[in-house]
């Protein structure tokens, strides 16, 4: 399947996230997928847009100068997991105006950067992480390759609503594409509402630990999240669900995986509440630590809004720690559809979210029997073996 006469499908995946030296956790999900689609028989290398200008919440505090340090030094060319990636540096105006242009000011850079591979590796598909920027910089290169998009939530939550400018270049970036990838039937929904003209949907997905989670015969009952520490995670809802049931369960903690903009909120919310102690802010630790911290945990809860899918969930119910999360939502939902393992909760509703966690630990027999059933949820749905074999299959499609 993976080959013409022999020979496996060349790929060049462009993406704007992605891990660096820098910050090895960002776009590890676009990572993990071309290391899935690599194992599955293709071919693949990897672009990464790489802006120069470091983030404005970088700029405060005297961050400015180490931030662009390490934007600059950032190696152009590096392996990871045996796939060669290189950095394409590119400069562009502030993102709350001008984020729908980015595509425009990577164009040039990216269309040096096609044509060298070329040179070396002639790809047959191109496979670009989100419209904007990224399919949108490979339109106008315009290199006559078969295009493929990845939609993973931004672009259609974020984007496309921001403004016309952004809808515009959504649209574009969407409709370039032979085939649009949606990491949830809803986002696939939305995507064709904002351009896509054929979708279809390839879950991302974690990889299945040994069925014995490290570290659970002992220690306290541990709820945690695993995400950036930005208001639509509410982690302030599973912080008033802890205040709530700290008489119930005494030796409750809570564990958060992640750094970002609202800790400095967070810690005072829990100073609030009465409930510092119970709370470990372990910051952003390196992927596969963060991993391993969450399945040595008692149930993830992350009721987030706006979650186009939530590769975290599955990685922590692989591991038969059940999960929670927010209903309405495009990836919550599907995950929760697909099996059991997984409750849902209106969002916003610290009484519900509370009621859902205490069932679950005033009961041992239905604690275990949701981290089995979790198990199996993932193990039937969401694997990266999975993951590769469709987008291998995306790839072959379209391939001309």
């Amino acid at each position: 399947m993976s080959t013409r006469a022999g020979t496996p499908v060349k790929v060049a995946i462009v993406a704007e996230f992605y891990p660096s030296l820098r910050d090895p956790v960002l776009g590890i999900w676009a990572h993990r997928q071309s290391v899935a689609a690599r194992d599955a028989g293709a071919d693949v290398r990897v672009l990464v847009l790489h802006r120069l200008v470091p983030p404005r919440a970088s700029l405060t505090g005297g961050g400015a100068l180490s931030a662009g340090l390490a934007l600059v030094r950032e190696p152009r060319t590096q392996i990871r997991d045996g796939i060669p990636v290189t950095y394409v540096p590119y400069v562009s105006p502030p993102r709350e105006r001008s984020y729908a242009s980015w595509g425009a000011w990577a164009a040039h850079p990216l269309s040096i950067a096609l044509r060298r591979l070329a040179r070396k590796f002639p790809f047959e598909v191109i496979h670009a992480h989100n419209a904007v920027p990224a399919a949108d910089a490979v339109r106008r290169v315009a290199t006559g390759t078969p295009l493929v998009v990845s939609v993973h939530g931004g672009d259609v939550l974020y984007t496309a609503r921001k403004d016309r400018a952004g809808a515009d270049a959504v649209a574009a970036g969407l409709g370039a594409a032979e085939l649009v990838l949606a990491n949830s039937h809803g986002i696939a929904e939305l995507a064709q509402a904002a351009g896509a003209r054929q979708t279809r949907v390839v879950h991302l997905g974690t990889d299945l630990p040994a069925a014995q989670r490290p570290g659970r015969a002992s220690g306290p009952p541990t709820l945690v999240t695993v995400a950036h520490l930005v208001a639509r995670k509410r982690h302030s809802d599973v912080l008033r669900a802890l205040a709530v049931l700290a008489p119930r369960h005494p030796t409750l903690r809570y564990a958060i995986i992640g750094d970002g903009p609202e800790r400095t909120a967070l810690e005072g919310l829990a100073a609030r509440l009465g409930v510092a102690e119970r709370v470990d802010f372990h910051g952003q630790l390196a992927p596969q630590e963060a991993l391993n911290a969450a399945r040595r945990c008692t149930l993830f809860v992350m009721p987030s809004t706006d979650e186009a899918f939530g590769v975290v969930y599955a990685e922590a119910m692989a591991a038969g720690v059940p999960a929670i999360g927010c209903r309405g939502e495009p990836g919550p939902e599907e995950i929760a559809a697909a099996g059991d393992g997984f409750v849902l909760v209106p969002p916003g509703d610290i009484e519900r979210l509370s009621q859902r966690i205490d069932e679950l630990l005033s009961d041992g027999q239905r604690l275990r029997e949701a981290g089995r059933r979790a198990r199996a949820t993932v193990a039937a749905n969401f694997t990266w073996e999975r993951c590769g074999q469709q987008t291998l299959a995306a790839y072959l499609d379209v391939r001309a």
